[in-house]
C-alpha cells in the first residue's frame, strides 16, 4: 500500500501552478523538500486539475479500494464454502 503523502492535494496543485507560472521545478522541489521525480509524478497525476477535481479523484480512489477489499473478502468466503461443500463425507 502506498505511503500517505505529507502534502495535501491543495499544496500539490499550488506547487504545480507555481511552476506553470514560470518558477523552476528544481526551486519548487527544493523549497518543498521533495525530489524532482516526485514533482513530475504529481504533474502526471494532478496536472491540469482544480482542487475540487483532485478531491473527487481521491474520494473515488478511496471508494474503489474499499470495494476491492469487499470483493476480495467475498471471494475468499466463497472459495472456503466451495472447499467445505466439495468434500465427500
Amino acid at each position: 500500500m502506498p505511503r500517505k503523502s505529507q502534502f495535501t492535494d491543495e499544496q500539490i496543485i499550488r506547487a504545480l501552478r507555481e511552476v506553470d507560472a514560470g518558477a523552476k521545478p528544481a526551486d519548487v522541489c527544493r523549497r518543498l523538500g521533495v525530489t524532482e521525480k516526485t514533482f513530475y509524478r504529481w504533474r502526471q497525476r494532478f496536472g491540469g486539475m482544480e482542487v475540487s477535481e483532485a478531491k473527487r479523484l481521491r474520494a473515488l480512489e478511496d471508494e474503489n479500494n474499499k470495494l476491492k477489499k469487499l470483493l476480495a473478502d467475498q471471494m475468499l468466503d466463497n472459495a472456503a464454502l466451495k472447499a467445505v461443500l466439495g468434500k465427500k463425507w
